[in-house]
């Protein structure tokens, strides 16, 4: 098996260098911005917006992970693989209290968790085996392979009974079913990270290698042939190193991305983007102005609005507990 830590190092140097050169660096911010109406709506119905929480508003979880990447709640914990062990951990959402869920799962940067008949099954792209795997504790063996001599497989998200995967080498999206069927959806993509499917079967793909393509959308067609770059339709744009994107429990794009060297995550709603034929970063509303390194590379948001993140190189994972009064109103 070739190693792929020297290109995941090489890739990830280069994609950051491309994001600086078109992207406001922090410096040129003299306060921190305050969110305002999106351009984008109307007047009469506008979103609320949040004050953005700063690095001091950050907690940590004292979880026992010495590289965590890639971070999913499911039922009061957070799953995340240790790129530095080749470890899958299990850490309570609350104490930190941290056990080894599975081993031989080297570098994940995300992953999809749902409820087996005896416990949770997971699905993980393991970017520097170039696999997906399914992993159920209660079948020998646990893990199993999928898919396998994939193109850097990067982002994974479920639809109905398939699931979606970027891959940043081969820079495009596949569609792969639970036995292991692949079809190509889109090519032409500019390295491409996070993919979210929203409740309509929308598509949400990030693209860590553009700026004017930072997040894309397609109207999935299993019958349709491989879209290509003119094909794809705008969602966000002027956005530098987004990585990981997650939709929360209020329906809104919660994205992972960089201002400089400095680690962002902002929100846009979807539906309104797509309506208005794509959103920039002036409609993006921040919800953490953070210290971290960027990139960051876990995002994971709780039912209760809890909102979990960490770097791409520390060994802590932060929290901050986000306003839950739109929840009734988005239900």
């Amino acid at each position: 098996m070739v190693a792929k830590v020297p290109f995941l190092v090489s890739v990830l140097a280069a994609l950051m260098v491309m994001g600086m050169v078109v992207t406001t660096s922090v410096g040129a911010w003299s306060t921190l911005p305050t969110n305002q109406q999106w351009v984008g709506q109307d007047d009469a119905t506008p979103r609320p917006t949040i004050e953005p929480f700063l690095q001091n508003s950050l907690q940590i979880i004292s979880g026992n992970v010495q590289r965590p990447n890639g971070i999913f709640w499911f039922e009061d914990y957070l799953y995340t693989g240790c790129a530095g062990d080749f470890t899958l951990y299990k850490i309570d959402d609350t104490t930190g209290v941290t056990s080894t869920y599975i081993a031989g799962i080297q570098n994940t940067h995300t992953m999809y968790i749902e409820s087996g008949e005896s416990g949770p099954i997971l699905w993980v792209a393991d970017f520097q085996r170039n696999a997906i795997s399914r992993i159920d504790l209660e079948n020998s063996p646990a893990r199993v392979d999928i898919a396998t001599e994939l193109g850097s497989p990067w982002g994974i998200a479920a639809a109905d009974d398939t699931f979606f995967v970027t891959q940043l080498r081969t820079d495009d999206l596949i569609n792969i079913t639970r036995d292991g069927q692949i079809r190509q959806v889109a090519a032409g993509l500019r390295n491409p990270t996070g993919v979210v499917v929203d409740v309509d079967n929308f598509v949400y793909i990030a693209n860590n290698g553009s700026a004017r393509r930072a997040i894309e959308w397609l109207a999935y067609d299993p019958t349709a042939a491989t879209l290509q770059e003119e094909d794809m339709q705008p969602l966000v744009s002027g956005l530098q190193n987004t990585t990981n994107i997650v939709m929360g429990p209020d329906n809104l794009l919660y994205i992972a991305y960089s201002l400089g060297t400095r680690g962002i995550v902002g929100r846009v709603d979807p539906v309104q983007c797509r309506e208005q034929g794509g959103c920039t970063n002036v409609d993006v509303e921040i919800v953490l102005w953070s210290e971290l390194a960027a990139p960051l590379a876990g995002l994971a948001i709780s039912p209760d609005m809890r909102l979990f993140v960490h770097t791409m190189f520390g060994s802590e994972i932060y929290w901050v507990q986000l306003p839950t009064d739109t929840l009734a109103e988005e239900s």
